[in-house]
């Protein structure tokens, strides 16, 4: 593929304040249903893309960050909330950005599901793909 044929992988928050983009290829591709992610999203379950570091960078605004659990940084849109990004501090090399905040979402489908063991009894889970009780650092079931 050509430079003038790559696609841009851009995202942002509800607000617009804060804008992202990516300048490399994601390393991965999950579904969390960890109870930190389900608190910190509000949601059933997280969706995340998990990159190089440096491969995300703050176009516009600069995020607010908070440490949800000892060696965790979140970083989320301060002026209406939206949850951006999740890095463990022993991992600087990697960073995981929520699907849902970017431009293009439905082009980054999970590949797995992770923290299946903590998802809520009422969620269903997407039989077509890996799952793993907790991290995918773990043996899949």
């Amino acid at each position: 593929m050509q430079a003038s044929e790559i696609e841009l992988i851009e995202g942002g928050c509800l607000c617009g304040g804060i804008r992202y983009r990516v300048t490399g290829e994601p390393l991965a591709r999950s579904l969390c249903h960890c109870r930190s992610c389900r608190l910190g999203a509000g949601a059933p379950s997280v969706a995340w893309v998990v990159l190089h570091s440096k491969d995300l960078v703050f176009v516009t605004g600069t995020p607010a960050r908070f440490q949800s659990s000892p060696g965790v940084l979140r970083d989320f849109c301060a002026g209406y909330g939206t949850s951006l990004t999740y890095q463990r501090e022993n991992e600087p090399e990697t960073i995981d950005v929520t699907t849902a905040s970017l431009d293009r979402a439905e082009d980054f489908a999970p590949e797995r599901e992770i923290w299946t063991a903590e998802k809520l009894a009422w969620e269903a889970l997407n039989e077509s793909l890996i799952q793993y009780p907790g991290s995918s650092r773990t043996k899949a079931e």
